[in-house]
């Protein structure tokens, strides 16, 4: 450490861990390495907040890994209006409402939602990875087109599904931003999803990315949670996530219904 950097004897701890402990002092302030790398972390954070949501290249890279994706928008008509009304985010547009209710066939036993939510930067990072992970899990699913979702909260997926039909809904949504972790993904199941469901009646796998949970332990999570809401009927509080304990004792999860 710099002699002119007072130490902090939580320094050793600093290897454990991307919070920021330990940082020392110079006078009564930070350190100018420590302050500028807070500002970068800040302003990577208001970035992924207002950053667009790349959504050609997302489809691009998706329909040449082979899936079929559809299009959706949220009533909130632009991103100001997205960040001040989130309500508005939680319902399609009618527009888009009236296009996925052209598209419905088959109701599918899964539909994938990617939305670009707080943070566009996590699904353009870690959308596909992940999608492309679980269906090596998934082979003996139904499942629909994944739906790009543009200005979405979680609960836009609810709608999505109850229009396409869906018994599951999984989104895969940017979560808010931190000063260590501005694309950090998320993915929100509910199932019979419906206009009206409740954070309650969901079940959260958070974090993903390489520095949090890796996309082949995310999909395992998301496979086994998928395989019993399926055997269920349920998400939420009353669906546990018991996979790291499978996981440990070398059971594998059958993919089939029981």
């Amino acid at each position: 450490m710099n002699r002119s950097i007072a130490p902090d004897p939580w320094h050793a701890l600093r290897r454990f861990t991307r919070a920021r402990i330990a940082l020392g002092r110079t006078g009564h302030g930070l350190p100018t390495e420590a302050l500028l790398a807070f500002e970068l972390s800040h302003a990577k954070a208001r970035d992924a907040v207002h950053h667009p949501f790349a959504i050609e290249p997302l489809r691009t890279a998706l329909e040449d890994a082979g899936f079929a994706t559809l299009d959706a928008l949220s009533a909130a008509g632009d991103r100001a209006q997205y960040l001040r009304r989130p309500d508005l985010g939680r319902r399609l547009s009618p527009e888009s409402r009236s296009t996925l209710e052209q598209a419905r066939a088959d109701a599918p036993e899964l539909t994938f939602v990617v939305a670009d939510g707080l943070s566009a930067f996590a699904v353009a990072n870690h959308a596909l990875p992940v999608l492309v992970a679980a269906r090596e899990r998934l082979a003996r699913w139904r499942i629909g087109p994944v739906v790009l979702a543009q200005q979405a909260r979680v609960a836009l997926g609810d709608e999505i599904g109850e229009v396409l039909g869906a018994n599951i809904v999984a989104v895969l949504i940017g979560e808010r931003p931190g000063l260590s972790s501005p694309d950090s993904l998320g993915i929100y199941l509910t199932y019979g999803p419906r206009v009206g469901r409740t954070d309650a009646e969901r079940n959260c796998i958070s974090n993903v990315r390489p520095e949090g949970l890796g996309y082949a332990q995310a999909a395992h999570k998301l496979h086994y949670l998928l395989t019993q809401a399926r055997r269920l009927a349920l998400t939420g509080v009353a669906l546990k996530d018991d996979s790291d304990a499978l996981e440990a004792s070398g059971v594998a999860l059958a993919s089939q219904r029981p």
